[in-house]
């Protein structure tokens, strides 16, 4: 009988297979490190034949138009507690186990530091100076300093509620909003809530820190961006769709915000053509918020346990359409 096959998918830096220890699955399975982005009609030809699929968090979208080509599928491994991009009826229906992995509380910050990265950059125009000093140049833009600077965040849960103490340290005025968030909430961090366009109004940099939904897509549009200070930047770090795109790109194609600093886009990756990046008052990054070592080991390992779990007919941490994430998780 032919082995199992098993596809670990998006592994951008081919790092599955140094950060765990894969040999208990590569003796019984025949293990394949897919480490381009397959989009789906691509994915549907390379994983028609393969029994189990590996994600890295919501890299890959797995809809059920996808699912119902992958006859052999019966297995998917997610990291993290949930997955929004994965159709759990189409996997139910088709038979299809679904197992999850804990967040890891190494390096379950690492996105707020990015996002801390971000707006230290466009601060002090980092990037266009080091590109510079590699061009044989020298100083050519003036930065400007954080204290006394009003950080605004949208979002005030996990990770935005991370940003709040640095940015006092460095001696910023941090004001807050979100659908949810109450005074007491805010009040406990030293953080004023204010409602939303006075939030956009006031700040010198807008942070996002929201959990995609229907109720949030396109929560920062036109009107929002309208409202902010043309010395002023915003920061992305959380997804792509809080934004309106076509609202940003227009904003910062006729300079009505300073800039922008964006890890997280619509489409991932994103398109080789796409306008942003010929814009010289933003900086891209390709989502690196939460891929930090510390992360990604610990889910990898637990991959490879539920894996092992499912191929002795005990699977661990099971995700269904009624239960789409592990309860006793704190959502992003």
């Amino acid at each position: 009988m032919d082995k199992p096959r098993v596809a670990i998918l998006d592994d951008y830096q081919n790092l599955a297979l140094q950060l765990a220890d894969w040999d208990a699955v590569r003796e019984r399975c025949d293990v394949v490190v897919f480490d381009e982005h397959l989009p789906e009609d691509d994915a549907a030809r390379a994983l028609r034949d393969f029994d189990a699929i590996c994600l890295t968090r919501e890299r890959m979208a797995l809809p059920g138009t996808l699912l119902e080509r992958l006859p052999r599928l019966k297995f998917i491994a997610v990291t993290g507690p949930h997955n929004r991009t994965l159709d759990f009826d189409a996997a139910g229906r088709l038979g299809i186990t679904v197992s999850c992995t804990r967040r890891s509380a190494a390096g379950q910050f690492a996105t707020a530091e990015l996002a801390w990265g971000l707006i230290l950059a466009l601060a002090r125009n980092i990037p266009g100076e080091a590109e510079n000093m590699r061009q044989g140049g020298w100083q050519r833009t003036v930065g400007m300093s954080l204290a006394t600077r009003t950080l605004g965040l949208v979002g005030l849960g996990r990770l935005g509620s991370h940003m709040a103490p640095v940015a006092h340290a460095f001696g910023m005025k941090v004001i807050a909003w979100s659908q949810n968030l109450t005074e007491e909430t805010a009040r406990a961090l030293n953080v004023a809530r204010v409602e939303k366009e006075e939030l956009f109004r006031r700040s010198d940099f807008v942070s996002l820190h929201l959990v995609l939904s229907e109720r949030t897509r396109h929560i920062v549009g036109a009107r929002e961006l309208g409202c902010m200070k043309t010395t002023a930047f915003l920061v992305n770090t959380a997804r792509g769709a809080l934004v309106d795109r076509e609202a940003l790109v227009e904003a910062l194609r006729q300079r009505r915000i300073a800039g922008a600093a964006l890890d997280t886009f619509d489409v991932e990756p994103l398109p080789r053509h796409d306008p942003l990046r010929a814009m010289d008052n933003v900086i891209l990054t390709p989502h690196l918020g939460y891929t930090v070592r510390e992360l990604l080991a610990p889910f990898y390992a637990a991959t490879v346990e539920n894996v092992m779990a499912w191929l002795d007919g005990k699977p661990l941490r099971v995700l269904t359409a009624e239960q789409p994430r592990l309860s006793g998780q704190v959502v992003e």
